[in-house]
């Protein structure tokens, strides 16, 4: 009888420490994500940061973009991604960066997760491209402590790569919001960065995969 009484204790006192010293994901938890344009001379557009469900999805590869990921990847515009995602039941919150990422630079997001919502999506236009775009998907952070990803660059397939600054928003062109939908692929999938067949000077603005380093720190 004692020894039943003893292991009944002993198993309290665990799964007490366990609701205590363990952080959970069934409470709120407050999220720090610092982005790191990795690129030697790409823009990254101001980065959107997203905190969900398993069931949210940002895109497929081999399957056309959604019409607000298009606006992204074309003209860096994350406004009408915010509105898709904000009234979708799969989406906890979101994170949208006021600035563009030069070359080196780095910005920090927070963010929160509870219950389900411990996965998070980012995700931002290369500028000098014509619908290129990085994008980490469904990350599932950890309740406590850090962990660092990398992003690769995606073609979002609803522009030709024609390299020309006639219809580039970033620099060296400035030219937003013109379009040249002729040979686009259709569908999303791995882009192959600048090969110089136009008007960018591959040594200046290709990169090599992947575009972004993205570190996820628990905060409390």
């Amino acid at each position: 009888m004692k020894k039943h009484i003893l292991l009944t204790i002993m198993i309290l006192l665990v799964f007490g420490f366990i609701l205590t010293g363990t952080p959970s994901f069934a409470e709120e938890r407050m999220y720090k994500v610092t982005i790191t344009n990795i690129t030697a001379g790409q823009t990254i557009t101001p980065p959107l940061l997203i905190s969900h469900s398993r069931d949210f999805q940002l895109f497929e590869l081999g399957s056309p973009a959604m019409p607000a990921l298009v606006m992204l990847a074309e003209e860096g515009d994350p406004e009408p991604l915010i509105e898709h995602a904000s009234g979708l039941p799969s989406v906890f919150g979101y994170s949208a960066a006021s600035e563009a990422l030069g070359p080196g630079d780095s910005v920090t997001l927070e963010f929160k997760t509870s219950g389900g919502f411990r996965f998070i999506t980012a995700a931002g236009g290369l500028a000098t491209t014509n619908d290129a775009f990085f994008a980490i998907r469904g990350i599932r952070v950890l309740p406590d402590g850090e962990k660092t990803v990398y992003a690769l660059a995606y073609d979002a397939g609803t522009e030709s790569n024609s390299e020309s600054c006639k219809h580039i928003p970033g620099p060296p062109c400035g030219m937003a919001g013109v379009r040249n939908q002729d040979d686009a692929e259709g569908y999303i999938h791995i882009h192959s960065g600048i090969k110089g067949g136009a008007d960018l000077d591959p040594i200046i603005y290709d990169w090599q995969n992947p575009v972004a380093e993205i570190t996820i720190r628990s905060v409390r």
